[in-house]
């Protein structure tokens, strides 16, 4: 059973991410420029002046966070940001999306069009200090996630339907040809962003499908968590005892009461805890 986590309503509700020092949970809202959060259960947020869509913590007041043109160090506690590195900034025609840090440290981060033109977007990491591109012809980059033993990586473009792996070496780097995890054409599923359990089961949060759905390491469904929006964007472990998933979702497009709201939902499986960046 799902429950209202928070009821704004969100144009787009990306990256959510559970602080395992903090034990808290934040998000984003991409169009609307926003970084999410509750305090004591009070709602809170903090305004950026482009789009931002995810994060990784550093330290318990410093998150690392990714917008259209930078990775940028943002305190919590002062409201400061701090540049990294530029990111596509040169491009005005793609932002970044979904992204995740992965065991050994470094961050993953895609991007695409703003109005998902085909083939625009990438997927980078951002390692000790140095952003390398991984992969191109990205149309909508999703599922950025990782295996608990750090040796596979998943991630998907939206437009193809499929959700890739791709074996990592010692250091975190892909080595090979990612290959198909995961094919959703036939059910019609389209996968947005994805979360890795600590049985290595990876839960695919699908647009327009109302769920989030969990396969087994070899690919197959095993199960899903039905949900009240239909656009639901990413997943992410958290809670007390890492067996609450949180769920973002959109309103973009759509005017149900449902939409855009952040979800949780308990579960009988351990989550992993969300790796700290390594700057």
């Amino acid at each position: 059973m799902s429950n209202v986590f928070d009821d704004r309503q969100c144009t787009l509700g990306e990256g959510p991410m559970w602080h395992p020092e903090r034990q808290q949970l934040f998000w984003f809202d991409i169009l609307n420029k926003q970084l999410m959060t509750r305090e004591n259960g009070t709602p809170k947020f903090w305004q950026f002046d482009e789009c931002v869509s995810a994060a990784g913590w550093v330290n318990r007041n410093e998150l690392m966070i990714a917008s259209a043109s930078k990775l940028f160090l943002f305190d919590l506690t002062s409201d400061t940001s701090t540049k990294l590195c530029d990111f596509e900034a040169d491009n005005k025609v793609t932002r970044s999306n979904d992204g995740r840090a992965d065991p050994k440290g470094g961050f993953w981060i895609g991007t695409m069009g703003y109005n998902a033109e085909p083939g625009a977007g990438s997927i980078y990491r951002f390692y000790k200090g140095e952003l390398h591109r991984l992969f191109g012809d990205i149309t909508i980059s999703n599922a950025i996630c990782f295996a608990p033993d750090g040796r596979t990586a998943y991630f998907a473009d939206t437009a193809m339907q499929k959700i890739q792996k791709v074996s990592l070496d010692d250091d975190g780097w892909p080595v090979g040809t990612p290959v198909v995890f995961a094919d959703l054409t036939g059910d019609d599923h389209n996968p947005d962003g994805a979360v890795v359990d600590s049985e290595g089961y990876l839960w695919n949060a699908q647009w327009g499908a109302n769920r989030v759905a969990r396969y087994a390491p070899d690919g197959s469904f095993v199960e899903e968590i039905p949900l009240p929006a239909s656009q639901i964007s990413c997943p992410a472990f958290g809670g007390a005892d890492m067996r609450t998933l949180f769920a973002t979702s959109a309103a973009e497009g759509l005017n149900g009461k449902d939409e855009g709201k952040t979800y949780f939902a308990q579960t009988n499986v351990l989550g992993q805890a969300e790796h700290r960046v390594i700057l």
